[in-house]
């Protein structure tokens, strides 16, 4: 007959307990967590004998009359039975100790610790006592051999030492089966396993006579087996499901005591009667329930408890942390199960038809709570059961989380862990409260909430507390928002979900609440409480975050499988211009681990952790990917420590978090002490200095994309954290490019030099040549020429794109400089036509092939590094003319930022602070068109920056550019140099040479239509001149720098009349079009311009 099972009965309060029969088997010994030991007579014995050891119990043992507990004042302690009088304290530890053992003949105890020791301690004489150290975590369980010659120990590291403290084998429960291994080889002789074990084994213990085993699981199931045989004597239940955490045999084999992990004590009895050979065959019927169970299709808790709320990780997928209020139906599919219903019994005597599965199971679901003894217990038991698929089995689903919150089944626990304060929950006897504290005590004082509906889940902002609950058969799921920042005496509000739709995620950003539901709906709101825009999510929210007006979304976008999740995530901006950035892509997780933080950097940078340690940060600056910035495993001393995280900086660049010594979350008592972690991106040879300076070069990259990010959507910040970014980058790829210069690499200078600012370039070519290295310097020079030619091609993007915004704009105008004067503006754009056929007719082309590209974020830092300084060497390519001013002088043209800054039609009509160039200019007159923000310069920005203040005279504007710009770094200073006027900066012999030589360059290559290849072919005839000719060109240059002004006049009075007429009309036109940039002009356009400049002053 099969083993019986008596009902259980409560026997200590929630909380582990451990189970033990005394000698002659005639008493059941219990501990918990209330700190009491109970000497039961039989199950059914209504008054215990309990003896009171200390605040909690972990673990007890008894032999020849003495009772060994392991207390959780750190201490071993010794008792006196059936008497419970103290008999003094074998051993200490520095934490508590999780189990304790006796040795065969009761000479000795063992005892492992939660500060990973192992003591073994003669019971006679404390004072023999050993100890072995050599485990990485806490040690939970411990044997001896019955020869006492070995003690093995378990730890929560997944390993299993063995230790020799003076032919039997070794029982090790591993994942869903029992290894076992030889004494002295520790050879792994067979494992012990059974297709019915769904969930991980987590204790085995040996029967008295040696021959069978035990082990329990951690949704409950008691598994026995016949060793010698390996086949499986007993399958028993668990009634409600509970991780078995206690087992002890009766010194005659045929009885079984259990305890589970909510404090309650069972019994087995005539567990492997050898009454008959049938009895072997008969299962439980509750398993048979949980068989079919496992491969409904339809099972509305498909995902399980996998995870469920920060559970610690195990080796296997499978494994997991069972719901406590949730029956078996939540039993997943596991490793070597199969997915069909059918094919997978083979027909022998002892197989069971698929369709009397089916009925057993259909019949278990109408008669819920049945007694199992009037259910199918004649069901024969399946031993040659085969999968029919051995392929990767599916992942059980994460469960749904609150970003830094601890499990939900603690008494005491952290709702939310942030940078705006902490919530705590206390569920207790005493008190069913909420605790909110802020960080900042100015943003609101300490609150104490009830907690009355139960919530489960919290956010808090710099506006609000954010609070849900599940429902329950009376009331619904709601949320609550304590709005604390609002102006009127109305604070709070609450809104109810729908039927049958629990809220499973929330959330809080800027002037909005969110909250994901059940129904695969996320509903947001106002932080004021009204309802705004819902929308379906693809799959089951597993978490999010908001920040400002961004929304994260981690949800599940499939089934993994072989231990992987399958996550997607979205991310919307939630302004005025609602839009979504991340579309529901992959989100990339380290293989067999699962999500545990998600949320933003201080500045606004989605971030996420797993399950591995790994955290990564979505790099804007290359297509919106992730890139692991932080190992947090390599700062852990232990393999179960690990690092919780409560916030990330980019500025200074920090990850704050909490170590959990041998655990995932940290106590909410004593308080945690928060520490800060260094980031570090995984690049190879992180040892040589080469690899060390690539590394913080792309991360001083990386950590700085969020500056325009939130220059882009019309944020200030200090331009002073920008410059001080791009002289450190620029001074790491200098080191670089000396450091390969050294190891003659100069393939590889030039690849750091392309990577440089113009400035930056120019002092390469410096190193180059004053390391004699002259094919590298002449290659730089190249690449100094290509950089300038780039900036001018942007800056014509850029007016084209100005032009644009203008037409847009032109019907918006409130003046009348765009409509009050159509006749001018014809004439202007029909005489200046040839002008402009002039200047674009080879730009034209470019244009048209880089239109679609005008509002977006054309000039990416690291697709136009030229750009970053806006330096440009000898040649005239790209000079921007600083005498184009409006013809009113009443307007200033748009910063060569803006399209950097801000998508031009995203921002057209967004108010927002402009930088004292704008805020004069918008002083003098009022815009017809409402400027995209520019917070301030940038160094990216090319020269023409520096001249939007309104002409009065040269002298002045020179000095308004020198009040502009009173922090320009020196890197900067270069820039302005080529732009200003030529008695400002004297001209080269080079470039008086070109001047004069330049219509024989065109004739003998009539194809030239670019100026940089005009200038690199007049640079290569001008090198083929002798020396003293180049000497001469050079005094010439020199000679006329005295009277530079004088003689510029002259060149310009020589300048045709009808040219200059066409210069009056194109400012005309630019007074009608208002903010404009200048174009890339040739020398001779530059020089008409400034004649015409000197004319009007």
């Amino acid at each position: 007959m099969p083993a019986i099972q008596k009902p259980m009965r409560f026997g200590h309060t929630e909380g582990h307990t451990d189970v033990c029969f005394d000698d002659l088997g005639s008493y059941i010994v219990t501990c918990g967590s209330d700190g009491d030991v109970r000497i039961w007579e039989d199950l059914d014995d209504d008054d215990p004998k309990s003896i009171n050891v200390g605040e909690k119990a972990y673990s007890c043992a008894l032999k020849n009359g003495k009772l060994v507990t392991a207390v959780s004042n750190n201490t071993i302690q010794v008792h006196t039975f059936p008497e419970g009088v103290p008999d003094g304290i074998l051993t200490r530890f520095t934490t508590n100790a999780n189990h304790v053992v006796f040795n065969g003949d009761g000479t000795k105890i063992a005892a492992g610790s939660s500060d990973f020791l192992v003591k073994v301690v003669d019971v006679m004489d404390c004072s023999q006592q050993k100890t072995f150290r050599g485990h990485d975590a806490p040690v939970l369980s411990l044997s001896f051999d019955p020869k006492d010659i070995f003690l093995a120990s378990a730890s929560c590291d997944g390993t299993v030492k063995v230790w020799q403290i003076s032919d039997q084998l070794l029982a090790v429960p591993v994942e869903k089966s029992v290894k076992l291994y030889r004494r002295e080889t520790w050879n792994n002789q067979h494992d012990l396993s059974d297709n019915f074990i769904s969930q991980a084994l987590n204790i085995v213990t040996w029967s008295p006579c040696g021959q069978y085993l035990a082990a329990g699981s951690i949704n409950g199931l008691i598994i026995v087996w016949n060793v010698e045989t390996k086949d499986c004597m007993e399958r028993v239940k668990h009634e409600k499901g509970y991780a078995i955490c206690g087992l002890a045999w009766h010194p005659t084999c045929g009885r079984i005591a259990y305890t589970d992990a909510e404090g309650n004590l069972g019994l087995l009895e005539n567990v492997c009667e050898p009454s008959g050979k049938t009895s072997s065959s008969k299962v439980s019927s509750r398993v048979e329930k949980d068989y079919n169970d496992l491969f409904d299709g339809d099972d509305t808790n498909n995902a399980g408890d996998f995870l469920n709320d920060n559970a610690v990780e195990t080796p296997s997928f499978s494994k997991r942390i069972i719901n406590d209020e949730e029956e078996d139906d939540d039993l997943m599919l596991a490793s070597g199960r199969p997915r069909q219903r059918s094919h997978i019994l083979e027909d022998d005597e002892n197989s069971v038809d698929v369709t009397m599965l089916k009925t057993g199971s259909s019949l278990l679901r109408e008669e819920e709570e049945d007694d199992q003894a009037d259910s199918i217990h004649n069901l024969p038991l399946v031993t040659s059961q085969r999968p029919f698929y051995d392929g990767p089995m599916p992942t059980p689903r994460q469960k749904p989380f609150q970003s830094g919150s601890t499990p939900m089944h603690l008494t005491h626990r952290f709702m939310v862990w942030n940078s705006v304060g902490i919530i705590r929950c206390y569920n207790d006897e005493q008190d069913n409260a909420i605790d909110v504290e802020f960080h900042d005590t100015s943003i609101h004082h300490a609150t104490h909430l009830s907690n009355s509906l139960n919530y489960t889940v919290a956010d808090l902002s710099y506006e609000a507390v954010l609070l849900a609950c599940e429902s329950t058969d009376e009331l619904a799921s709601k949320l609550h928002c304590l709005h604390f920042s609002s102006w009127d005496s109305s604070k709070e509000w609450i809104v109810d979900m729908p039927q049958n739709e629990d809220i499973e995620a929330i959330c809080l950003g800027l002037g909005w609440a969110a909250a994901a539901t059940s129904a695969m709906l996320l509903r947001l709101f106002t932080i004021g409480g009204v309802q705004k825009e819902l929308f379906s999510l693809p799959g089951p929210v597993v978490s999010m975050a908001g920040h400002g007006e961004q929304l994260f979304i981690a949800y599940h976008r499939g089934t993994g499988f072989d231990g992987d999740q399958c996550l997607g995530v979205q991310l919307l901006e939630l302004g005025k211009k609602k839009k979504q950035i991340l579309h529901g892509d992959p989100l990339p997780l380290t293989r067999k681990s699962y999500l545990v933080w998600v949320g933003f950097s201080a500045e606004g940078t989605p971030c996420y952790m797993d399950s591995e340690g790994i955290v990564r940060m979505l790099n804007r600056g290359l297509g919106n990917t992730w890139t692991p910035i932080c190992n947090t495993r390599e700062h852990c001393k232990g393999k179960s420590d690990h690092y919780w995280v409560v916030g990330i900086h980019e500025n200074p660049q920090q990850l704050r978090c909490i170590p959990c010594k041998g655990s995932r979350f940290p106590p909410t008592l004593p308080r945690p002490a928060v520490a800060i972690l260094s980031f570090k991106l995984p690049y190879c040879q992180i040892a040589t200095e080469k690899g060390q300076m690539e590394e913080q070069f792309w991360r001083s990259i990386m950590f700085h994309n969020h500056l325009d990010y939130l220059a882009k959507n019309g944020y200030e910040y200090e331009e002073s954290t920008k410059n001080q970014a791009i002289k450190e980058q620029q001074e790491l790829l200098m080191k670089m490019l000396a450091l390969s210069c050294k190891l003659d690499r100069e393939f590889r200078c030039v690849e750091l030099a392309d990577l440089m600012t113009q400035n930056a370039v120019n002092l390469a070519i410096k190193y180059a040549s004053r390391s004699r290295r002259l094919i590298l310097a002449q290659r730089l020079s190249e690449l100094a020429v290509e950089k300038a030619a780039e900036l001018a091609t942007t800056q014509v993007e850029e007016e084209e794109e100005e032009d644009f915004r203008k037409e847009l704009n032109a019907g918006y105008s409130n003046t009348a400089t765009e409509w009050s004067q159509p006749r001018l503006r014809n004439q202007v754009e029909e005489d200046a036509e040839d002008t402009r056929e002039a200047d674009d007719k080879e730009e034209k082309p470019e244009l048209h092939k880089h239109g679609q590209n005008l509002f977006s974020k054309s000039t990416n830092p690291s697709d136009v590094p030229a750009v970053k300084s806006g330096a440009v060497i000898s040649s005239n390519q790209g000079r921007v003319n600083p005498f184009k001013v409006s013809a009113n002088s009443k307007e200033p043209a748009t910063s060569v930022n803006s399209a950097r800054s801000s998508n031009i039609l995203d921002n057209m009509n967004k108010s927002s602070k402009k930088s004292t160039a704008l805020n004069r200019a918008t002083n003098n007159e009022k815009s017809p068109v409402i400027k995209p923000l520019v917070p301030k310069p940038k160094s990216k920005q090319a020269s023409a920056a520096s001249y939007f203040q309104k002409r009065t005279s040269q002298t002045d504007k020179t000095e308004d550019v020198k009040e502009e710009h009173p922090k320009n770094s020196s890197s900067e200073t270069p820039a302005m140099c080529p732009q200003n006027t030529e008695n400002q900066r004297p001209k080269t012999g080079f470039q008086m040479w070109l001047e004069e030589n330049r219509s024989s360059i065109l004739s003998d290559n009539p194809d030239f239509s670019d100026e940089a290849d005009i200038i690199k072919e007049g640079m290569i005839r001008f090198r083929v001149l002798s020396a003293e000719e180049r000497k001469a060109w050079a005094s010439k240059a020199k000679g006329g720098t005295t009277s530079d002004g004088a003689e510029a006049k002259k060149r310009k009075h020589v300048v045709d009349e009808s040219h200059e007429t066409e210069n009056e009309k194109e400012k005309a036109k630019e007074n009608l079009n208002l903010p404009k940039k200048q174009k890339p002009l040739d020398l001779s356009t530059n020089q008409k311009l400034s004649a015409f400049a000197f004319k009007q002053e």
